[in-house]
Parts: structure tokens; sequence; C-alpha cells
């Protein structure tokens, strides 16, 4: 037994080659092309229903060029969306003819550091509301720049007249739109403290992904004031092309504006309200 060894020398090569990755480069000539002619259906159908990047395959152990070029452009345009400059009085916002206010935020870094201080308006912000803003309106729309004024450029100018359409078809009285500059969705208080709005909705630029620097968020507030939390608010996310198309989110937004108030609350008491038959929204 002594000549036994319980393995190969060093320099001795396996029996076999371990199993392959399944998305490896195959080594027949041709197969490649046929591989990815193969999975070509598969990826297209993926994309159709989701932007995540699924069954890109590889070049050996590497993406695919395409694929690498692809994921840095998307990140190029991530980035490009939290640094893009919230712009009221130019480019495609221009005609809603919002009102401008800033919260106590200096500039774009200390936006990004100091979360706290994108959720109060600063004293020259709350004097502009109290002057020139709709004091006591049914509904009070409010922009903010987030985490993506691109996303803000991009479905506001859409979004912001069906939603002004909608709520006059309610019979709602209609609060001048409000822009907030380095806003964050806590403002929501200081507006409702200011304006005594019934009900303020807030279309504010989300975080940007890899799939998408153009989502828009509504966050809704029923009489927010000093001291509301998140448990107090009410979400519709997602409001882009490949996720709720603005035709969608605007009647979705102004169905729940009224369920709030037919509730006479916000928070989380107070679900969307079904789109089919049958009455929903308040959680007893």
């Amino acid at each position: 037994m002594s000549g036994d060894r319980s393995g190969p020398a060093p320099d001795a090569a396996p029996d076999a080659a371990p199993d392959a990755a399944p998305d490896a480069t195959p080594a027949v000539p041709g197969a490649a092309d046929a591989a990815a002619a193969a999975w070509a259906p598969v990826r297209a159908r993926a994309a159709a229903v989701t932007p995540a990047r699924l069954f890109l395959g590889s070049a050996g152990l590497a993406p695919r060029t395409a694929d690498a070029l692809a994921l840095r452009t998307d990140h190029a345009f991530a980035r490009d969306a939290v640094d893009t400059r919230l712009e009221v009085t130019t480019g495609p916002l221009a005609p809603l003819g919002l009102l401008e206010v800033s919260t106590q935020v200096t500039d774009a870094a200390e936006h990004r550091r100091r979360p706290d201080l994108g959720r109060r308006l600063d004293a020259a912000g709350r004097a502009t509301l109290a002057h020139a803003g709709t004091r006591g309106a049914d509904l009070q729309v409010v922009v903010g720049d987030g985490l993506s004024a691109t996303a803000v450029h991009v479905q506001v100018p859409d979004l912001l007249p069906r939603l002004h359409d909608l709520a006059v078809a309610r019979g709602w009285s209609w609060g001048r739109p409000v822009a907030v500059r380095h806003c964050r969705v806590g403002v929501l208080n200081d507006i409702g403290e200011v304006l005594d709005p019934t009900v303020v909705v807030l279309l504010v630029g989300e975080r940007p992904g890899l799939g998408t620097a153009e989502s828009l968020s509504a966050y809704f507030a029923h009489r927010p004031r000093p001291g509301c939390t998140d448990a107090d608010r009410n979400l519709i996310s997602n409001i882009h092309a490949r996720g709720t198309p603005v035709p969608e989110a605007a009647g979705r937004i102004v169905a729940f504006a009224a369920a709030l108030m037919a509730a006479g609350r916000s928070g989380v008491t107070v679900k969307e309200p079904d789109p089919g038959p049958g009455p929903g929204g308040v959680l007893e």
C-alpha cells in the first residue's frame, strides 16, 4: 500500500475537464452562432416584458461586447439623471406655469448627502408659497426633482395637464402646481402646513436604476402636517413608458386622491381603489 497515492501527480492532467459553463462559447466551429440563434427568441420574449438583463450569454469568460456597452450606457444615463438640474422656466416644464421654491439644501452634492434638509422648505420658499400659492385647494400637485430630474422632464409635461383635466371634471378646486428644487418626500409636510390642501400629490423623480432613468413616483398625503411619516402617505410608483404609462397613471392618481378624500385620511389604512367593479378603498 506504500505506493498508493491519494491523487494525481501535480503535473498530471485530470481524466476529464470540468463541465463547461452553460453559456461558454462552444469549441465546435459555428456552434456559437447556432447557440445565439437558438436563444434569440427567448431573449426577445424576456425583453418584451422586463428591462432586466436576462439570457445575455457570454464570449468566453467575458460578457458579449454589445451587452457590456449597453450596461455602461445605461449606467451613464443613471448618473446623468442624478446630476441633471431641474429646469422650471425653460425646457418642457416651462409651459406649465409652475411656482418654484427650494428646500434647505444648497447644492446638488448636499442634496445627496443630507436628505433631512430636502424635507424642509427654506424661508424664501415658505414665503413664496404663502404669497403666490393656492390655499385650501382640494388637490395640490407638487413636482420635485428627487433623484431624477430627467424623470420629471420626461413624464410631467404630459401627466400634469391630464391630472388637471380629470380633477376639474370631478369638480375639485385645483391648486397652482408647485415645483420644489432639491426635493425629498417629507417636504409634503411643509406644503400641507403652508397651503392646507385636502390632498397633496408629489410627483418626484425616482432613484434611477439600470433599467430606466425616467421613472416617476406619485406620493399622496391627506392634509399633511409636520410630524407625518411614511406611514401616513401612499404611493404609486414606476410611472414611465415600460412601467405604468402616463394615461393610466393619471387615472389611478385621481382615483386614489378621491379615495383619500372619501376616507378623510391617507396612509397604511387606505389602499388604492380596485380599478375593477366594487367599492374598494379603506381598511377598517
